[in-house]
């Protein structure tokens, strides 16, 4: 059978193609304009995230940084007219879930980059799609130490541009001991949620804060599972071991749900609570009563670090969404203007390239303690951001009279800390 019966008139001939490229070339040699395909085509960034459920506001609050931001990028003409464009995909807070929107993101939706804006949960499952894929992965929501202090599970091509609760227990366990001296708080108690954040910030904060203070006593720790809805029996179990002070690393909804609980049940009745999660807008704006005896470390304040640049940053979002930024707005804020600087810097949208540039670079940022962001080369984690304690009000500002944290003091008990894992 002949071969002609396949041939459409449809087919251009290889000489035709040939002369098509030449006369496109010829176009452009003598000042006609020629496509660029890579100049038009968009940075395509891959976010998983919580965008429905108890904690959905983690997600909008994460895309609404990202988006605004990214707006700014894109306004002033991107990286060389390139833009960045988000695919945002909800991931519903299951951790086998974000794994698989991570990786379908990648292979089926041709994204360039993971945005991981999902709690620790999800975010190590989503850590291992970028280990598979060798795709740059940004975490911007997960604390938990371990993600990037543990060499075991760090990767040359994952970055976190978020807090961690290793710095906080730092800041917050020197805190925590200074008021428990001046009050005279020696038993103490927990209830943070039963999975890695919650496990590891506790065991961290109660390692700083009898470092600090070496007449604190342990008396029970309690482990609700993540988005309980109710907590009467946890509550229960905490008055029934009589602690002076409580600590807990609930979050979000959940704790907004915790306090209210815990008012019904005279919790914070004559003991003081100490809350590494509780100032934050989310969480001071939907519960109900605001007790007495709280002591909390820093999410977001637009009061803290109290600069112009903060707050301008704050009413920004705020005239955008109509609501206040959290403390996942901030980071994910943060990890664009690093992400976009690092860009600039390698002058590419390659992974790699980026990667190289984004190790041991400094920003100017609203959230910096002095007015700076560093990402950290050696374990590719933020650094230097402002992170402090202090006792709340249920009105603005909320922490009328924050003690900052030291950065020099954080960096020293750290490696410490690492060292004694095995981890430096």
């Amino acid at each position: 059978m002949s071969n002609k019966v396949n041939q459409t008139p449809l087919q251009p001939t290889r000489r035709k193609l040939m002369q098509g490229m030449g006369a496109a070339a010829g176009m452009a040699t003598f000042g006609m304009p020629a496509i660029s395909l890579a100049q038009d085509k968009p940075i395509k960034i891959g976010m998983p995230t919580i965008l429905s459920g108890r904690v959905a506001t983690l997600g909008i609050s994460s895309k609404n940084a990202v988006l605004m931001e990214v707006e700014k990028f894109n306004a002033a003409g991107g990286l060389n007219g390139r833009k960045i464009e988000m695919v945002i995909r909800d991931s519903k807070g299951a951790p086998q879930e974000a794994a698989r929107v991570a990786r379908e993101l990648v292979t089926s939706e041709g994204c360039e980059i993971i945005w991981d804006a999902e709690a620790s949960s999800g975010a190590f499952a989503v850590h291992e799609v970028a280990r598979d894929l060798g795709v740059l992965c940004v975490h911007t929501c997960s604390e938990t130490s371990s993600l990037t202090a543990d060499p075991k599970l760090r990767i040359p091509n994952a970055f976190r541009c978020a807090r961690q609760g290793i710095h906080d227990a730092i800041v917050g366990g020197a805190y925590g001991a200074k008021v428990a001296k001046e009050k005279k708080l020696n038993r103490w108690m927990s209830v943070s949620p039963d999975y890695a954040y919650g496990r590891d910030t506790t065991a961290e904060y109660f390692e700083y804060l009898k470092h600090f203070n070496k007449d604190i006593e342990i008396v029970g720790e309690v482990w609700p599972k993540l988005f309980q809805p109710d907590y009467s029996e946890s509550i229960t179990r905490l008055l029934q071991g009589k602690p002076q002070a409580i600590y807990s690393a609930v979050w979000g909804g959940d704790l907004t749900s915790f306090i209210d609980q815990g008012n019904i049940y005279a919790l914070f009745k004559d003991r003081q609570f100490f809350s590494v999660n509780m100032a934050d807008y989310t969480v001071l704006t939907a519960v109900k009563n605001v007790p007495g005896n709280l002591h909390s470390g820093n999410r977001y304040l637009k009061s803290f670090p109290k600069t112009p640049a903060n707050a301008a940053w704050a009413d920004a979002y705020l005239a955008k969404y109509k609501e206040l930024p959290t403390n996942w707005a901030w980071q994910n804020a943060v990890g664009i203007n690093l992400l976009t600087s690092a860009m600039k810097k390698a002058n590419s949208a390659d992974g790699k390239k980026i990667a190289d540039a984004l190790r041991g670079l400094t920003i100017d940022s609203p959230f910096g303690a002095n007015g700076k962001i560093t990402m950290r080369a050696e374990d590719q984690t933020i650094v230097e951001y402002a992170d402090g304690w202090g006792e709340l009000t249920n009105k603005e500002p909320y922490m009328p009279n924050p003690v900052p944290g030291n950065w020099q003091q954080i960096t020293e008990l750290e490696l410490e800390w690492k060292k004694r894992k095995g981890w430096a």
